[in-house]
Parts: C-alpha cells; structure tokens; sequence
C-alpha cells in the first residue's frame, strides 16, 4: 500500500508575461522564467493550438483540435530559444520567441498556446506494507503551464454581440445565460459586468468577470440573491475590451455591448 509521506515539493516555474502577443513587424518577443524553488528544474517549451470554448454548462474549457481547420493557427510556425533548459534555484532565464511565418500570411491574429513543462522535486511516499518497512519511493511531478499567444499582422479588428440573457434561480443565486457572438478578425478579450437592479435601478448585486472569447460562446454566470427582497428586478450584461491583468496595449479594442432581461424574485 502506497501513501503520501509529506507535502508535495514539486516546483514550477514562474513565467511573466501570462498573455503573449507578437506583432508581425518584430515577428518575436520574449518570455521571462523564474525558478522561485531551492532546487534545478528542467524546463522544456512547446507550443500547440487551442482555444477557449463553452461547454453545455456554459463553462470555459480549453479546446485542442487536432487540426484547426479553418481557424486561424500560429502554432506551427512559432519556435522557442532555447527550447530545453535547466533553471538553477532562484535563477531567471530569458526564452526568445521567433515566429517563422508562411509567405503571403494574410492581415488577422493568429492562435497558439505556449505550454511550459518543468521537471524537478519529487512527492516522496510511504510503503506502509509491513514487508516494506523502512522502504520510501519518490514520484517525480512535473508542472505545466499554459499560456496564450496572439500573433498579429496588419489590420485587427473585434466586436461582441450580447444575445439576451437568460435568467434562472438555483438555491440561493440567479444564474445567467447568454449567447455571445464574435466579429472581426481578431479574438475579444475583455470583462463581462453584470449587475442586478432593482425597481428604483440600484444595482443590489454585481459581478466582474474576466473572459476571452474566441468563437461564439454562451457562457455561465451568477450572482447571490439571498436576503433581496421579492419583486421585479432588470439584470444588465455589458462586455468591456477592458483587463486589470493585460495591459490596454495588447487588447484589440471594441465598442462595449450590452443587453438586459427582466426577472422576478418571489
């Protein structure tokens, strides 16, 4: 019989920034690596495609088709340098990233993720078999990290379109539903904020929810209702290109997008 003799000692690494974008122009950048744990850790970078899509409970889930089919992919052409390396404890190591792309790419941004594998420190564990006594084995971890990367070249434009929400109560929270629709050539990254009014339109609950909407998406959100008087409530939803975590720089602005449902709470 096996069982945990401790902590998990297994350590990534940090990477900055979490939200890479390369323009055409420079056709690279770079990526930051930091070994924050008292012992080497091989890292190895790699990339492949995938992007965010809602599942029928309106979660967000990372899709990894095979092939991207008509998708815009970057995946294939973008190269990491180096691509395996050993960080020593409390070390930095830079990682160039290099896009190598097809003649006569057209204008538009183009998907990829960068997967960031460290290897090192182990979880060790107990035989607790009384045939084993004073046997320990380790079991080496590796931590991945997956980072999305936008390649842009010439003309990159977004817009969301906000179908009307669809409300619900489960227990004690209003659950919200709501069809997104993308435009453009280009992914919408931004916020969605809601916020629950009442009669004389104070907002009573709210919420501010990052998200990144690749394809059309019909997301889930909620908002606690427990304790809100009974009566008739107007529940606004706007999509802002707007991040507390991206720097306004790197996101492809779009107009906000609206829409609002009216619901009632016994």
């Amino acid at each position: 019989m096996l069982s945990l003799a401790g902590p998990a000692r297994a350590q990534g690494v940090v990477v900055a920034p979490h939200a890479i974008v390369i323009d055409h122009r420079t056709r690279s950048t770079s990526v930051i690596l930091y070994n924050p744990g008292a012992q080497p850790t091989e890292v190895t970078i790699g990339t492949f495609f995938g992007y965010p899509v809602t599942d029928s409970a309106g979660d967000f889930e990372l899709a990894t088709p095979a092939t991207p089919g008509t998708l815009p992919s970057a995946a294939g052409w973008i190269e990491a340098y180096p691509r395996r390396m050993v960080i020593g404890p409390l070390e930095r190591q830079t990682v160039r990233l290099l896009a190598r792309t097809p003649a006569n790419l057209p204008d538009g941004e183009y998907w990829s993720r960068v997967l960031v594998t460290a290897k090192g420190g182990s979880v060790p564990i107990a035989l607790t078999d009384s045939a084993a006594t004073g046997i320990t084995v380790g079991l080496n971890l590796e931590v991945r990290t997956i980072l999305p990367l936008q390649y842009r070249k010439g003309k990159v434009t977004t817009s969301i379109e906000v179908g009307q929400p669809r409300l619900t109560r489960e227990s004690d929270s209003l659950v919200i539903r709501a069809r997104l629709v993308r435009h453009g050539n280009a992914a919408f990254i931004g916020t969605a904020h809601g916020s629950l009014l009442d009669e004389t339109g104070r907002a009573v609950a709210s919420f501010a929810v990052p998200l990144a909407v690749y394809t059309d998406a019909d997301p889930r959100f909620t908002v606690a209702v427990a304790g809100l008087p009974s009566g008739k409530y107007r529940f606004v939803l706007e999509l802002k290109s707007d991040r507390t975590d991206i720097p306004a720089e790197q996101i492809v602005q779009a107009a906000a997008a609206t829409n609002e449902a009216t619901v009632s709470l016994p």
